[in-house]
């Protein structure tokens, strides 16, 4: 078992948080699967308070099993706090602070992996993040803005010293993006800077990519992010061969009706016009993934066609259509 804080979580095996893929329904997918911790989409504290209902539906609980872990951005401490008191109100096991995201409209607005250029301001947020709430704080962030700033192992001391409880690093520049490769090596230097447990990131999507991070890093645990994408499954996989969590790998049948329910579950959560647009996304990696996991010829045709189609029901059905006989070859 292993502690972040308070909360106890079944293995060091998250789910990361990214944008416009861990929404609640999905988030749901990946905790029945046996996820140890999923991690929302990103809102800002600002957002939040003002009851944007897209922002407060990025943060809606997943009503899993798992512990619930908001994440939070922004750069100004006053928000950061206010975003803290209400993770907390929604009842948050845990609240991220987001210092490692790369796109430029959030970078462009001094926040996510930018707060690594201002160790000062960085600091301020942690600790009013710490002071507003009784309910543990972690720090997701880069390896620095870029080469000539690998500063992870400063900003980790920093929130190890303003009273955070785990780090996450991945081992990549803000100015890499999603290109090349990440480096795990480059995350011991922050391992070896603090205390606290650090999690590995970046470009780990199996066992073998889980275990070479831990190795490289010294971490602790990993996070998967795009490696789960059209496979929610992924993450508990991962947790059982690393940490031997119990795991039962899904039958094709089980994966289908995963599907399914998360386009029910994105209806229900957005509404049929904008949650069968939402989840397009899914439905994509899905297919992808399908093809890929079980050898078979890509499905090209008819992904564009289940991404064209405006109703649940007729989403629903095309994709049991799309895969039936794809079902008896996997």
């Amino acid at each position: 078992m292993f502690k972040v804080g308070d909360v106890e979580i079944a293995a060091p095996v998250f789910l990361a948080p990214m944008s416009g893929v861990t929404d609640a329904p999905f988030r749901r997918e990946a905790d029945r699967f046996g996820a140890p911790a999923v991690v929302t989409e990103m809102v800002a504290g600002a957002e939040l308070a003002s009851e944007t209902e897209e922002f407060v539906r990025r943060a809606a609980p997943h009503n899993g099993s798992g512990p619930f872990i908001v994440q939070l951005v922004g750069r100004e401490p006053q928000w950061m706090s206010v975003g803290a008191e209400l993770a907390e109100a929604a009842k948050a096991d845990i609240i991220d602070i987001n210092m490692g995201c790369p796109a430029k409209k959030v970078t462009g607005g001094q926040s996510g992996c930018a707060l690594m250029r201002e160790p000062d301001l960085a600091r301020q947020l942690i600790a009013a993040t710490v002071k507003a709430t009784k309910r543990p704080v972690t720090v997701k962030m880069r390896l620095g803005w870029d080469d000539g700033s690998l500063n992870a192992p400063e900003i980790a001391r920093i929130a190890e010293g303003e009273g955070a409880q785990m780090i996450t690093v991945h081992g990549r520049t803000r100015q890499q993006l999603y290109t090349g490769r990440a480096d795990w090596s480059r995350i011991a230097a922050a391992v070896e800077a603090v205390k606290l447990p650090v999690i590995a990131n970046g470009d780990i999507v199996d066992e073998a990519s889980a275990r070479a991070a831990m190795e490289k890093s010294g971490a602790v645990g990993v996070m998967i992010g795009r490696g789960a994408e059209g496979r929610p499954w992924r993450p508990a996989q991962i947790a059982s061969v690393m940490f031997g969590t119990p795991y039962a790998e899904p039958a094709p049948e089980q994966k289908l009706a995963s599907i399914l329910e998360q386009i029910s579950g994105s209806v229900e959560l957005y509404g049929e016009r904008l949650g069968v647009r939402v989840v397009r996304k899914h439905i994509a990696a899905f297919i992808d993934a399908w093809c890929e996991d079980y050898e078979l010829p890509p499905m090209a045709e008819a992904r564009i066609a289940l991404c064209r189609v405006d109703s649940m029901s007729a989403l629903q059905d095309g994709i049991v259509e799309a895969l039936a006989g794809r079902r008896a070859a996997a």
